[in-house]
């Protein structure tokens, strides 16, 4: 199984960002943590991050072929990209969304997602264990 894992605006700052909310571990780190656990799925990933939407939009679009299921952690574009949202709809691959903070106890936009329902699954609030929460679901659910 191929997955995508894709991290949105300000998640290259992981490590020094906040860390009482988001920890202390790098975006490096996450990534190595995730292709770790993976592994023992048999999955193969690539990661991809930026802080532009239409960047997260192309590689969708580019890897749509390549991937069986998409990890996303939109970040900030969670609460109001309609654009992402359409483009997870559109290439129609399982996807689950993620996020390292519980984003239900914090500011009340945050509860806010647009990509939730063209998502398959939810994870948040266990830092990097969301993204293994989302791999092993996505592994069951094939």
């Amino acid at each position: 199984m191929n997955v995508l894992v894709v991290n949105g605006p300000n998640l290259n700052l992981l490590g020094e960002r906040e860390p009482a909310i988001y920890g202390t571990t790098t975006l490096r780190q996450l990534e190595r943590e995730v292709r770790r656990h993976a592994r023992t799925l048999r999955q193969r990933v690539k990661f991809f991050q930026s802080n532009h939407e239409g960047q997260i939009i192309d590689e969708l679009h580019r890897r749509r072929r390549w991937a069986d299921a998409i990890v996303i952690n939109p970040g900030a574009l969670t609460h109001y990209s309609y654009a992402l949202r359409d483009a997870l709809a559109a290439i129609a691959l399982p996807a689950a969304e993620v996020h390292l903070s519980d984003v239900d106890a914090r500011e009340a936009f945050r509860r806010i997602s647009v990509v939730r329902d063209v998502c398959a699954f939810t994870f948040a609030g266990r830092g990097v264990a969301s993204y293994c929460d989302a791999l092993d679901a996505l592994a069951a659910a094939r």
